[in-house]
């Protein structure tokens, strides 16, 4: 008699039911966990919709108004959960509206699964009615992508989908699926997919890079650690403090890789970047070991390139090998999950203090609060600064707010001044720049986190982005709190014209609706302030609310967000006025 194998075992006694594939879809999604998904519904992802409808009980959908602000959505409720974020549309507009948000996504890894519905598979190529190629239009912006045509091919591209997403360097993936494939029924099993062949999430770690790398922090006179979102999406946050607390190393950080630790860590000397603070930026060009970690050396945080850090010796912790001297050169680079590699390191680095060289960051902070941060967070002159409005939701929320920000100046005041306790708490698009993102972004992470407080910071422009998902907020009885800084100027845009382009405010101002008669029309409490004296008071009553509730304010027109490093600059020219 014929031994059978495990596998062949396995196969024969695997249960199946007779189902079809939309109902195969939804089943697919409970098996990977998903409570809760964010789409917008039309004629090609119909059949889902249906089979969603039946299976309430296990997965809430919400109707966001429009797919955009489905995806924006789900990278919210990633963003602050670690899960991976799901989001559904129909073919057609209803797939193209996805892109900003997956592509969003793409670059600042965040994990999640898009499902778009496609017309019949024989009308495919023909211009149907809402055919587009999603998957070709979607391949530079994906992690992974699939059209699947078969019912059958539905469980398995459904479980390679979620190992994709979360696994290794997160990111969205998107499955594109035939009405058809949705009509038809087959014999439905679900098993999670744990590899994918030739896919290598997690590269190994070269041979003695750790002791190379533990060797320079321990010579180092003048190290500057810099850590990036890596150490949150690798859940290295007590590993990463471990590390720099033994070594003593001052700590910077990239906008995505806020809130990793505490604001007020003693070892925490600010953000890097364009608008980040003058110390860290500044003495880049100084110290003499930089240790990245989990960070990608984004134009933003390097400047000039060819003047970045050129005297120090670079030590490079990343996860993607493509990140590896992509941009700027490691002298040694440990990969691996920052988890793993930062605890591998921690044995290997001797305890330090470096006692003077923190003390090159003291002088130079207090340079810069006397020259911006006293101005902005303690304003003697009329207008309200944006600055001052972040320090009171940091009054009334003791650092433990979720705070979602949108893209623009505000969002510069935001990563700059908002206090953080908790790790995942700076939401915000960091390397598409996703005027919009605030708002939805927001409503996905108070469903994640529902007994966390968040706050959405928006300026007046990206709000009208997205403003439609007040809707959203009402319908969901999401109680996010909606703060708009309003200068009436598309503000970001308008400093750079100010300051390179002579003051030709050329389509930058704002002639703007009355946004509290917007968010009444919602039936979501509503406030504007105009005046300083009344500013703490209305930061109070919303923080305090249990229901939505939307703030303006209204600040001076023409403030600039400084310190800046212009396009093109190096890091050691920073502006402080």
């Amino acid at each position: 008699m014929e031994t059978q194998t495990i596998k062949q075992i396995e196969k024969v006694t695997k249960t199946t039911e007779y189902i079809s594939g939309s109902e195969a879809i939804v089943r697919c999604l409970i098996e990977e966990g998903v409570k809760i998904l964010y789409g917008y519904p039309g004629g090609a992802i119909m059949p889902v919709y249906d089979e969603l409808y039946k299976y309430q009980d296990k997965i809430h959908h919400v109707l966001t108004r429009h797919e955009q602000g489905a995806t924006h959505a789900a990278q919210g409720y990633a963003r602050i959960s670690g899960e991976v974020g799901v989001a559904m549309a129909t073919s057609g507009p209803g797939a193209t509206n996805l892109i900003t948000g997956i592509a969003d996504a793409q670059i600042d890894s965040t994990p999640m699964v898009c499902v778009t519905g496609q017309v019949f598979s024989h009308l495919l190529g023909s211009d149907a009615f809402q055919e587009t190629d999603i998957v070709g239009i979607s391949t530079p912006v994906t992690k992974w992508n699939c059209q699947v045509t078969k019912a059958a091919d539905i469980p398995e591209a459904i479980a390679k989908a979620f190992y994709i997403a979360k696994s290794g360097r997160p990111g969205p993936v998107l499955i594109d699926i035939t009405k058809d494939a949705q009509i038809e029924k087959f014999d439905f099993s679900y098993e999670k997919c744990k590899k994918v062949r030739s896919y290598v999430p997690v590269p190994k770690t070269v041979k003695g890079s750790l002791e190379t790398a533990a060797k320079l922090i321990n010579e180092a006179k003048k190290p500057l650690v810099v850590w990036g979102q890596g150490v949150i999406l690798g859940k290295a946050e007590e590993a990463f403090k471990a590390v720099i607390e033994k070594a003593g190393i001052p700590a910077a950080w990239t906008i995505l890789g806020a809130s990793a630790i505490p604001t007020k860590h003693p070892l925490n000397v600010g953000m890097v970047g364009m608008h980040g603070n003058y110390a860290p930026n500044k003495l880049t060009n100084e110290c003499d070991v930089l240790i990245a970690i989990g960070m990608r050396f984004d134009d933003r945080v390097t400047g000039k390139l060819d003047e970045y850090a050129t005297q120090a010796k670079i030590i490079h912790f990343e996860i993607d090998p493509a990140e590896v001297n992509k941009n700027v050169k490691a002298d040694v680079a440990v990969l691996g999950d920052a988890k793993t590699t930062l605890e591998a390191i921690l044995p290997l680095i001797n305890s330090n203090s470096h006692t003077e060289w923190h003390q090159e960051f003291k002088d130079l902070y207090a340079i810069e609060y006397e020259k911006v941060i006293k101005d902005d967070l303690h304003p003697t002159k009329e207008g309200l600064t944006m600055g001052e409005v972040l320090k009171e939701i940091n009054i009334q929320s003791k650092g433990n707010a979720a705070i979602v920000s949108d893209v623009g100046q505000h969002q510069m005041i935001a990563c700059r001044y908002a206090e953080f306790n908790k790790t995942k708490s700076n939401i915000t698009s960091g390397g598409l720049g996703t005027m919009g993102f605030g708002l939805p972004a927001a409503i996905g992470a108070k469903m994640a986190a529902p007994n966390r407080e968040v706050v959405s910071i928006s300026g007046d422009g990206g709000y009208q982005m997205t403003i439609q998902e007040l809707g959203t907020i009402f319908q969901q009885k999401a109680a996010v709190k909606v703060v708009v800084l309003n200068n009436d100027f598309l503000g970001m845009v308008r400093q750079w014209q100010q300051l390179f382009f002579e003051k030709r405010y050329a389509s930058t101002e704002m002639i703007n609706p009355n946004f509290v008669a917007i968010a009444e029309g919602y039936y979501i409490k509503a406030r504007k302030v105009t005046k300083r004296e009344d500013l703490a008071e209305a930061v109070k009553e919303m923080m305090e609310s249990k229901e939505a509730y939307f703030l303006e304010v209204c600040v001076e027109k023409e403030g600039n967000v400084f310190p800046m490093i212009p396009t093109g600059a190096s890091v050691s020219d920073v502006r402080l006025e």
